[in-house]
């Protein structure tokens, strides 16, 4: 009886399908934890807009662009995220195998700007997170709208070179 009511705790913690965004609790988090490099983190996240950072880094350094794909907040035109998670994948895939930093930046309550550092092969990449949950659950998710290969791999001219050069807040 024991290892049924086992089975079936677990069946209903993996229920969900891979793109879904989890908790900090979920079984799945803590293999996506174990099996990857810690995420170094400078300036302010909220839980949420943490939580969805480390699952693109995690997407982008397995190549799961499917799954990337399925994290984005704009689920209009799926051609668009999943080219865009194809682009980030191919970009800085060995980079996120590697240690990362993520800067968050400014205030992340509803939306949040991040900057990944990407320590092995130097790259950055800006990427924009934001609660999506109008039923009232904290959901989040990545904005994947750069189809194009050169946009997903430009560095914004506000974008500092080392994390923490401009105290986490974005310039106005």
């Amino acid at each position: 009886m024991a290892a049924l009511v086992c089975a079936l705790a677990l069946g209903a913690l993996t229920a969900c399908s891979a793109g879904d965004t989890y908790d900090v609790g979920d079984a799945r988090y803590a293999t996506d934890y174990g099996n990857h490099e810690p995420l170094a983190v400078v300036g302010y996240p909220s839980v949420g807009s943490l939580g969805i950072t480390q699952q693109v880094v995690w997407r982008i350094a397995d190549g799961k662009a499917d799954e990337l794909a399925s994290l984005a907040a704009e689920k209009g035109d799926k051609d668009v995220s999943e080219k865009t998670a194809g682009n980030w994948i191919t970009a800085f895939g060995l980079g996120a195998r590697g240690k990362v930093t993520a800067e968050f930046y400014d205030e992340g309550s509803v939306r949040q700007e991040v900057v990944l550092y990407f320590h092995d092969t130097g790259q950055i990449k800006q990427i924009q997170v934001r609660g999506t949950g109008s039923d009232g659950k904290d959901s989040w998710r990545v904005t994947l709208a750069e189809p194009d290969p050169k946009e997903a791999t430009t560095v914004l001219p506000w974008v500092p070179k080392t994390p923490g050069q401009l105290g986490s807040k974005t310039p106005h």
